[in-house]
């Protein structure tokens, strides 16, 4: 790993150009007033999917509202490694920006596991409770703590889609998740949500999971509809099953000491522009996830579709209550459960605010 980041910083320091580093005459940068920033934001998905989607705009956004002094340059998946990579690379400065899940940043902010417990979100008004709890919450800005204690900096907190178990087995009852060999992310937190339902959790890199799926390596994987639709994953599994137990949640970053750097207009224009895409970018979203539904149906009409009803979901529920969240500060470490009590409230306050 250490020799793949060691490398992927030459590559990358070799791309700068020099107007990044240098004015001109080789004298240090010009003050901030006339300087232009060349910076880069890989992402945890590809072309076409939500994080690209919104990373391209924000490119956009800063670009048109600096008047050409801040370019992004997105990364899709893949292009700068795989999903913990290009965590570290922001982590460590060597890029700029991340737009990454809760899944794979915990490794580097372990508090952010408390986004990867189950059953703690509504179903309904979702994107208006992130919103919320972003803007008015105690726990995003205990979170944000943390992560500024590992040198990143997040920016809200993005709703994708529910997460499907996507199975090569049919799924008609609870004791049929029990030996499923499932993808996960890289978390230990979900590690132990699926564990603890009987499901042998099995995290593998993004990259890895079609071919997984179709030798047989694994059962089944969880992914929010669009990349099953992007990353071709029905093609090789028959079977989606919503457990209502996870959202699959996005969270841009922007490296601390960089961010700590620039000019203050430019940190205000930043921030207010992920926390006023909460809402819109969840109604993208959707209607794309439906799209990409639709499409599936047509191109494979064996893929069944399936919901777990009242009774199974409070089973699973009544199981993670008591058997995962307890255990919850052994992965969250310190100050986790602190977060964790205040995600909890801030999500019932939300739900009073917007008369849920």
């Amino acid at each position: 790993m250490k020799n793949r980041i060691v490398l992927l910083a030459l590559i990358i320091a070799l791309m700068m150009p020099a107007a990044t580093l240098f004015a001109q005459g080789g004298e240090e940068a010009a003050p901030a007033a006339d300087q232009t920033w060349n910076v880069r934001m890989p992402t945890a998905e590809v072309e076409g999917d939500p994080m690209t989607v919104w990373a391209r705009e924000f490119a956009e956004y800063m670009k048109e509202e600096t008047d050409g002094k801040f370019n992004i340059e997105v990364f899709p998946y893949g292009t700068l490694g795989e999903n913990r990579d290009i965590n570290e690379l922001a982590q460590l400065g060597v890029v700029e920006f991340v737009f990454s899940d809760y899944g794979w940043i915990s490794s580097f902010v372990p508090q952010a596991n408390v986004l990867a417990l189950h059953y703690i979100w509504p179903y309904e008004n979702l994107p208006e409770v992130l919103d919320w709890v972003v803007r008015n919450g105690e726990s995003f800005e205990l979170m944000r703590a943390k992560f500024e204690q590992n040198d990143l900096v997040p920016f809200g907190i993005f709703f994708e889609g529910w997460q499907w178990l996507t199975s090569k087995k049919p799924i008609n009852q609870l004791s049929d998740l029990r030996g499923l060999k499932t993808r996960v992310m890289g978390s230990e937190m979900l590690t132990r949500d699926y564990r603890a339902y009987g499901i042998v959790p099995t995290p593998m890199a993004y990259g890895e999971i079609y071919s997984a799926l179709q030798t047989g390596l694994i059962d089944a994987q969880s992914q929010p509809m669009f990349a099953n639709f992007s990353m071709g994953f029905y093609e090789v599994a028959d079977h989606f099953v919503q457990l209502w137990a996870e959202p699959f949640l996005g969270i841009p970053a922007i490296n601390k000491a960089f961010f700590e750097s620039l000019p203050k207009e430019y940190q205000d224009l930043m921030v207010n522009y992920w926390l006023d895409k909460i809402i819109p970018s969840a109604e993208w979203v959707n209607a794309n996830n439906e799209r990409m539904r639709k499409e599936i149906e047509k191109s494979r009409p064996e893929v069944t579709f399936t919901e777990l009803n009242d009774d199974q979901i409070a089973q699973l529920r009544s199981i993670a209550a008591k058997d995962v969240y307890p255990n919850f500060p052994e992965v969250g470490g310190a100050g986790s459960a602190e977060i964790l009590d205040a995600l909890l409230a801030d999500i019932e306050k939300a739900k009073d605010a917007l008369g849920m």
